[in-house]
């Protein structure tokens, strides 16, 4: 009988084949009580697992190194950084050893009982891609768990990547709890066409992974691993979320057809590359990539980015129990992405962490921020600590002695804030000249997240080169809705009238001034909203560099002439949506 199962449409493509079901990874573990003279012999299984681990994930990077540009992804690199940092974490292993020797649990019961107190902190993050760093938590304790009782991985045990499974006719799709790195990097050497996971969101690792090799995903389907079984043909549809079960003849031949049109659109975009963006009407398109990690400037050349627009330089401070990188450290990293860009722009936003987005325990007690998303973080964190925003405002400088480098200041809002901003930014070039130490200019720009911010954009203008819209952060503070909170995120809406006059009002402004201003937020990625976005006068686009050629497509069918009338219809109704499904 046909069924449809719903989850998070993640990753574009149809997928059809027979399924591989994947048991759910966690597993269970024994809960006993070891006597005192036996804790050191249940620390040293904890070490030998962890170091198992380390070993295996050590095998994965060296895979990645030695494959070819076409098939290294910089995104699952940056998935086992994350992964053997987690491993690392002193966090993990004081708790774990807490357990042990005060408790006397047995190191399975201690392993697990430590991660459901670090799985409480993450849940209580407000921003969505740290908080679902959860799960890559979970699979190195899985992983862990695995060594201990001498087990595979479940992806292996299930023979995912036996080469015989190779000479089978019809194609395969996998069907998982969950995915680890190191399973997603065999979907190189597997027959698989697609995969549904039970858990995961839009920014979780299995999602970003699958964007980045194209591998039509869908996450979040919750008990797929449970209703669907071993052999049903399965059909995955990642755009639209939806992955139907048994289809019928007729149900199969739409989507076959679905997919062959799909193929033939990839290979129309990938055509785009190297296609200036300037639309019907000779408007010039700027399109910039989001990264994370300095190794990421590999995708954004390769989908023709124009420069990078986004530098999430918070990446490069988490999960180091408080300790912070310093300057040599955070230089070494802004110099790979300044080299990576090869001549190109890369905008560095300093650290976007505080309250939300805890650096240590102390940091991520939720009685101490009754409203985390509303505290001490992004700009409002690094004045309170003017050492630490010394050296990153330092090594950014002196990474902008070797290549073009914009430096963005996250959720100003008054103009005390960018007063004393900028007089350590002065600061900083100035110790860096007396030090005798190489620097480079730098274009100033300011995040406009905060509808105060939005409500008073000539202040801005009057000390920043350019300005760049978070829409994510924007929606949620004009809206008053946590986009986290499952309860009321189906009110987050980019297309609530005020939040697209926030963002029409910062981009006149900024252009009547004849200066830069780009959207970073998801909204520059949603090729729903590009033509309206192109009608109120944007043109500087920065997303995720999987995003770029799409709307690279928009671009090129828009004439801004005909759409500046258009947008304004939009921002004057009452029901915005609706004009732009006609």
């Amino acid at each position: 009988m046909t069924f449809a199962v719903h989850g998070l449409a993640v990753s574009r493509g149809v997928a059809i084949g027979r399924a591989v079901i994947v048991a759910a990874s966690r597993i269970d573990v024994a809960h006993y009580l070891v006597p005192a003279e036996e804790t050191e012999a249940e620390l040293e299984r904890l070490r030998r697992a962890r170091v198992a681990v380390s070993d295996d994930i050590a095998r994965v990077q060296k895979s990645l190194a030695e494959m070819g540009p076409a098939d290294a992804h910089p995104e699952l690199t940056a998935v086992l950084d994350v992964h053997l940092m987690l491993l690392q974490d002193e966090q993990l292993s004081a708790g774990v050893r807490h357990w042990v020797v005060d408790r006397h649990y047995n190191a399975e019961w201690a392993l697990t009982t430590q991660l459901e107190v670090i799985s409480r902190q993450f849940d209580e993050m407000e921003d969505p891609y740290l908080r679902e760093r959860k799960a890559d938590l979970e699979q190195v304790v899985d992983r862990m768990l695995r060594v201990m009782r001498g087990e595979t991985s479940p992806m292996a045990a299930a023979g995912v990547v036996d080469p015989a499974r190779r000479d089978s006719e019809d194609p395969l799709v996998l069907i998982a709890h969950d995915l680890s790195p190191a399973d997603m990097l065999q979907f190189k050497q597997s027959v698989f066409a697609g995969f549904v996971t039970d858990v995961g969101g839009k920014t979780s690792h299995t999602a970003i992974v699958a964007r980045s090799m194209d591998i039509p995903a869908v996450v979040g389907a919750r008990s797929a691993s449970h209703l669907i079984r071993q052999d049903d043909w399965v059909i995955i549809d990642g755009d639209a979320g939806v992955v139907v079960v048994d289809p019928s003849p007729i149900v199969l031949a739409e989507y076959g057809f679905k997919r062959r049109q799909g193929e033939i659109e990839r290979e129309k975009l990938s055509r785009l590359q190297h296609t200036p963006a300037v639309t019907l009407d000779g408007q010039k398109i700027e399109l910039l990539a989001n990264i994370e990690q300095p190794d990421d400037t590999v995708a954004a050349i390769k989908a023709g980015a124009m420069g990078v627009g986004l530098f999430r330089s918070e990446f490069l401070f988490m999960g180091r129990e408080g300790q912070t990188p310093d300057e040599e450290e955070q230089y070494r990293a802004y110099l790979r992405a300044v080299e990576g860009m090869q001549g190109l722009p890369v905008t560095i936003r300093t650290v976007d962490v505080g309250a939300d987005k805890p650096l240590d325990r102390a940091a991520s007690r939720s009685d101490d921020h009754l409203n985390p998303a509303l505290g001490l973080r992004a700009i409002r964190w690094s004045l309170a600590d003017p050492s630490m925003f010394l050296a990153q405002l330092r090594a950014i400088l002196r990474a902008a002695a070797h290549g073009p480098v914009n430096l963005l200041i996250p959720m100003l809002a008054h103009g005390a804030e960018i007063r004393q901003t900028l007089q350590l930014v002065a600061k900083a070039r100035e110790q860096l000249d007396a030090a005798g130490v190489a620097h480079g200019p730098v274009r100033l720009g300011a995040m406009i997240e905060v509808p105060a911010a939005a409500l008073t954009i000539p202040l801005f203008l009057r000390h920043f080169d350019f300005l760049s819209i978070g829409t994510n952060d924007l929606i949620q503070y004009t809206l008053a809705i946590d986009r986290a909170d499952e309860a009321v995120a189906h009110l987050y809406d980019p297309l609530h009238p005020a939040v697209l006059h926030l963002v029409a009002n910062t981009i006149a402004q900024a252009n009547a001034q004849g200066r830069g201003v780009s959207v970073c937020g998801e909204m520059a990625g949603d090729v729903t909203m590009t033509r309206l976005l192109l009608g109120l006068g944007l043109r500087s686009f920065s997303m995720h560099p999987s995003q770029i050629l799409a709307v690279k497509q928009q671009i090129l069918r828009s004439d801004t002439s005909k759409l500046a009338a258009w947008a304004q219809e939009v921002l004057n109704a009452e029901e915005p949506a609706a004009l732009l499904a006609d």
